[in-house]
């Protein structure tokens, strides 16, 4: 066949394939998953999450167990949206006594229900730098909420986390504009921040109300010799809602966790599905046309393995060895070639009863030239339909293992989130961002690939009833 040939035959394959609606719909679902397993790592808001996925200190600036973002359209009082400030306009001051002293003010409109959960302020330089942290308020004040000499290093960021340094100075702050006011706060009981960003008044430490309007946050920091250097810090605003899919119990980004899984699903699923598919297709052949002995051992491998209950087995082994994603690959590989395997057989043995094979073999041609070369091709469409319809099964296996913490931990894949959910109890407590997302993707993968291969079943199947 040359390559005007199949060039033709493909487009008659297409149009084939373009007249099944539901096909089209799982093209188009497959395609957005491809997209975003190739390019998503690179639009995640976390880069980096796959290798410290389970690193706590790598999400400890993320709210806990905070809602999507979008959750603030319908919610009676509005929750802080956690943000990163960039950009703050920088200032340095040299002093007679070779002080230099650099300023970094932070501009942060705040217009919530809700004070911040947190203000974390990241800092990196060299050598210890005395740090001064105000914020001056909409209503003209300014307070002071935290002072502390830092070590500064260039690799390791200092991180000071602001609800957790600044009560006993916002009870000060409280004390220097109303000193009746702040005679019965203690800097053990009041919620700092729901002072700090509150109308001050009676109820501000009971029943605050929030002070909207643009806030800002100065760090100053005292550089004391031309050895000594602190680089222009970062500022984390940690609120009640993030991002696109909001945060787990341990803070980390599901959006993030749900992009990485999808490139986990589709190696798992393609690969595991055309190994094993490749794999019943060969050893059909093998046994229809050689017959005999041959026959007859693949047949009882067939019987043996096919009886064997799939997901008790896979959580046995994962049970007694270290969880690995090859072994499981693996292991789904030997007992899903029984899928294809008795089609492809039957077919088979009619196909080797055709006068091309009868010629074939008058002409010299082995048996295994005849095997691969003349019936293989043939069957070869029948194995894209099988393999489009055994992905969403080793999907879900994959989930199904994963659900029960006998997954692979060196990967993030979506059964391992519900596992997750599961575990740290977020149905109990209503997390349903956590749960539903994951459980969405499997659903959808799995019916774009059911759609895939129903289209091609429509399409090959009368097309082998005529050989």
């Amino acid at each position: 066949m040359n390559l005007k040939d199949t060039t033709e035959s493909l487009r008659d394959s297409w149009r084939e394939f373009a007249k099944v609606k539901s096909g089209l719909f799982g093209l188009a679902i497959l395609g957005a998953f491809l997209l975003l397993g190739i390019f998503g790592v690179y639009l995640v808001p976390f880069p980096g999450a796959t290798e410290h996925w389970r690193d706590i200190n790598f999400w400890q600036d993320n709210p806990q167990a905070a809602p999507p973002a979008w959750t603030n359209l319908f919610a009676a009082r509005k929750g802080v949206s956690s943000t990163v400030l960039a950009n703050p306009k920088a200032g340095t001051e040299n002093q007679d006594n070779g002080v230099a002293v650099r300023t970094f003010s932070f501009d942060y409109d705040f217009g919530a229900d809700e004070p911040p959960r947190d203000i974390i302020v990241r800092l990196t330089g060299d050598g210890p730098v005395p740090v001064i942290i105000t914020v001056d308020r909409p209503d003209s004040l300014s307070a002071e909420i935290y002072r502390a000499q830092l070590d500064l290093s260039p690799l390791s960021p200092a991180r000071v986390s602001l609800v957790r340094n600044s009560a006993q100075a916002i009870v000060e702050f409280v004390r220097s504009q109303d000193p009746e006011l702040a005679t019965n706060m203690s800097a053990d009981l009041i919620k700092p921040f729901g002072i700090l960003f509150s109308k001050l008044g009676k109820e501000v430490a009971t029943a605050p109300t929030a002070l909207k309007g643009k806030y800002r946050i100065v760090v100053t920091a005292l550089q004391l010799s031309s050895d000594f250097k602190v680089n222009t810090p970062s500022l984390i605003v940690s609120g009640h809602v993030s991002g696109i899919l909001g945060t787990d119990s341990s803070k980390r980004d599901i959006f993030t966790g749900i992009v990485i899984g999808i490139r986990w699903a589709l190696i798992i699923g393609i690969l595991t599905s055309v190994v094993s598919v490749i794999a019943g297709v060969l050893l059909g052949i093998i046994a229809a046309y050689f017959g005999g002995a041959v026959d007859w051992m693949l047949t009882r491998l067939y019987e043996l393995i096919y009886l064997l209950p799939v997901l008790p087995f896979l959580i046995v082994v994962s049970a007694i060895f270290k969880p690995s994603i090859w072994t499981f690959i693996t292991l789904v590989c030997l007992f899903f070639w029984t899928g294809s395997y008795k089609t492809v057989y039957s077919m088979a043995l009619q196909i080797k009863e055709e006068t091309f094979v009868e010629a074939s073999k008058a002409l010299g041609s082995g048996s295994w030239r005849i095997v691969f070369r003349h019936i293989s091709p043939i069957l070869l469409p029948y194995s894209f339909a099988s393999m489009a319809l055994s992905i969403p099964a080793i999907i879900v296996y994959e989930a199904s293992v994963s659900l029960l913490g006998l997954g692979d931990a060196s990967i993030v894949s979506w059964g391992q989130i519900l596992e997750s959910a599961l575990s740290q109890g977020a149905v109990i407590n209503n997390l349903w961002w956590w749960v539903i997302p994951p459980g969405l993707m499997i659903a959808l993968m799995g019916m774009s690939f059911a759609f895939l291969g129903t289209a091609l079943d429509k399409i090959l199947h009368p097309k082998l009833k005529t050989r």
